[in-house]
């Protein structure tokens, strides 16, 4: 006496008895990217998407980012930025809550690293980069990007990255267009980019 369990399985096997043997799919998948890392490449890609590139010293950045807050705007800084990076008066995250966050003129980071081909930053919530809330509240996102940083591909990004991390992958200011394709900056994030490049 067989269960229905086994009637069924019995019909199964007896209906795939006839099928083909299906052929090994060949997969030939390139492991890391064919371009090169060309910070030429970055720059064109962040400017296509609204993105401003300021090339600056480590010297520089905290002057840097203190303009760009604009006047009167308190800059956030995650926990771990280089002291040398912080401007006058910044605030440091140390688990503010959401509308002191929004309230910063700007946030200033770290990058994880950049791919040049689709002109993209990640961030991977290391103490230089902070927590993800940081970059998606304030109206401007200053980002600290070093040359060594920025790879060809996103397999080359991949590649550098820990999948445990929380990542962030920023191409551009935040942006989205709705149904007459009329674009709309900051509902998500961020309305402005900067990205400052530090001169190696």
């Amino acid at each position: 006496m067989s269960s229905s369990r086994e009637l069924i399985l019995d019909r199964i096997r007896a209906a795939l008895r006839d099928a083909p043997v299906a052929g090994e799919v060949p997969r030939e998948y390139r492991p890391a990217g064919t371009g090169t890392a060309d910070l030429d490449v970055l720059i064109d890609r962040l400017a296509d998407y609204k993105a401003e590139v300021h090339r600056v010293s480590a010297g520089e950045v905290a002057a840097t980012a203190a303009r760009l807050a604009g006047v009167g705007g308190a800059v956030l800084v995650p926990p771990g930025l280089p002291l040398q990076w912080r401007p006058e008066g910044a605030f440091a995250d140390d688990g503010l809550a959401p509308d002191r966050i929004a309230s910063a003129g700007a946030v200033l980071t770290a990058a994880a690293v950049a791919v040049a081909e689709t002109g993209t930053i990640v961030l991977d919530a290391s103490p230089d980069q902070g927590r993800r809330i940081i970059t998606l509240l304030p109206d401007v996102h200053v980002c600290v990007l070093r040359p060594d940083q920025v790879v060809a591909s996103v397999p080359d990004a991949i590649a550098r990255l820990d999948p445990r991390r929380p990542l962030t992958w920023i191409s551009g200011p935040s942006a989205t267009s709705d149904i007459e394709l009329n674009r709309v900056e900051g509902v998500h994030g961020p309305r402005h980019l900067h990205v400052l490049i530090l001169d190696s």
